[in-house]
Order: structure tokens, then sequence, then C-alpha cells
């Protein structure tokens, strides 16, 4: 099988072109830092009956994700450079719904994309009590379930022990992706990220999108403007309307091609 290592801010995947067949098993196999390529998972791209393409997203511990903003944005580069398409405004088919991606192009290659990531749910404040610690979490819905914790600095949080207890907290019985937010000024965030099913990764484009919303619905940050989010991977930039649209943008790059023979 030959896939392709791919990387938005760092969040990494192996890319396939084709349908998987049993692709939990072969994902946790893979994603192996120690004894396969290593990454934070797998993302099969096929045609699709209702879009331009279809993306499935396994994560390194063998499950399934909805939605993965910063592994879309790679789906849209492979499949331009790959020539699988001359469209620079693509439909992706994802587990949430349909995402339609902005190519922005430049001599022939894909410098970053604009995803437009459809309306996030921001849902009231949930106090939670993980590790014996009091904190304030505002659930919220970009496809996928996330809870945003905003805190005075977010260096200092104990992400490892935190991250888990509140992926697996009883209030989320499916599990939830956890970032702390630093509010860094009118338009800027510093966010730190535990992936449900994957751990700590250097970024989650959905985890910002939720982020930059809550932070708007808290009145931390504007509605209308162009947010800077900082993750421990780099930088994306989120724009949150009024109505609870979300635009994401940000980079994507190829790491390298390989073969893996599979037994």
């Amino acid at each position: 099988m030959r896939f392709t290592k791919m990387q938005g801010l760092g969040n990494d995947y192996l890319y396939v072109y084709g349908v998987p067949e049993d692709p939990g098993p072969l994902s946790i196999r893979l994603s192996d830092r120690h004894f396969g390529p290593g990454a934070d998972g797998m993302i099969w791209i096929s045609p699709s009956e209702v879009a331009d393409f279809r993306m499935r997203i396994f994560n390194a511990d063998g499950s399934e994700a909805k939605m993965c903003g910063n592994g879309i944005r790679c789906v849209g580069k492979y499949v331009f450079e790959k020539g699988y398409t001359a469209k620079t405004l693509l439909r992706i088919e994802t587990l949430s719904g349909i995402r339609e991606l902005t190519l922005h192009v430049v001599e022939g290659k894909v410098s970053s994309v604009t995803v437009d990531m459809g309306t996030v749910l921001v849902s009231p404040e949930k106090r939670l009590s993980p590790e014996g610690q009091a904190l304030v979490c505002t659930p919220v819905s970009v496809g996928n379930p996330h809870a945003v914790i905003f805190t005075e600095d977010a260096e200092a949080v104990a992400l490892t022990e935190l991250g888990p207890a509140i992926e697996h907290h009883p209030d989320f019985p499916g599990g939830v992706n956890v970032e702390f937010v630093q509010p860094l000024g009118k338009n800027q965030l510093r966010m730190r990220v535990w992936e449900r099913g994957s751990g700590v990764t250097l970024a989650c484009g959905t985890g910002a999108c939720a982020s930059a919303a809550a932070a708007a619905a808290r009145g931390l940050c504007p509605y209308g403007e162009e947010i800077r989010m900082v993750l421990d991977g780099g930088e994306l930039t989120v724009r949150v309307a009024p109505d609870g649209k979300v635009k994401m943008t940000g980079p994507c790059e190829f790491v390298y091609e390989g073969d893996t023979t599979i037994c």
C-alpha cells in the first residue's frame, strides 16, 4: 500500500486514495511512532456521489472521527497536486456533512486552504471537576464535540492529566476533544489541545474553530473579524460570523511518500 504523509501545523496523517479495508486496526498499526511510520491517524480519500471527494478519518487509537480541520486542508492539496482535480473550489463529503474548500494556489502549488466549516454551535457553560480541579468549560459542536476551557496560562495546564480525564468525563458519553485557551488580545488566542482518540497533538483545526466561536460568544473576541489562533504547531486564522458560521484558513504540507506491506 502506498501512502502520503502530510501535516497541517504538525497535525500529521497518513493519506491513501482508495476505499479502506479494516481501517481501524490498520490506523493503530501505522500510526505508531516507534514501530510504524507514525501519525495522528489515517485519512482515506475516495470519489463521492454527493460531493467532489469523500474523506474518512481514523485516529491513532483506531476510532473513526467525524471531521478534522487540518486534515481536510491537506485533502485539498492532495487531490489538486496529484492531479485528481483541477478545481480550486471543492466540496468534500465528511461524516459531519459536506465542507467547502477554497484552494489558494501559487505557481501551481496549494499554499493554503480556506475551509467553510459550516455553523458552529456553542452551548451554555458546564462545570466539571476532573482530577479534583474545578473547571468551567464551554461545550461546542463543530460537527464533532469540543470542550473549550479558558485559562490565564495555557502553557501551565497539565494537559496529559486533565485532557484524558475530560475526554472520558461522564458528561461527554461519546468522548470529547479538549481545548485550553488563553486570550492574548482582542483578536488573538493561544490554544493547546487534547484530541479525542489521539491525545496531545500540535494542532486541531476544528478545535481552533470551536475555541474562536466560544471566545466570540463570551465577548473575548469580535464577530466578523479574523482571529489569530496560536497553536503548538503554528498559526491559523478563524473568522466567526454572528450567525455562527465559521471559516478557517491555514497551511498544508507534504512530508513524504511511503510504501508499506500489509500482512
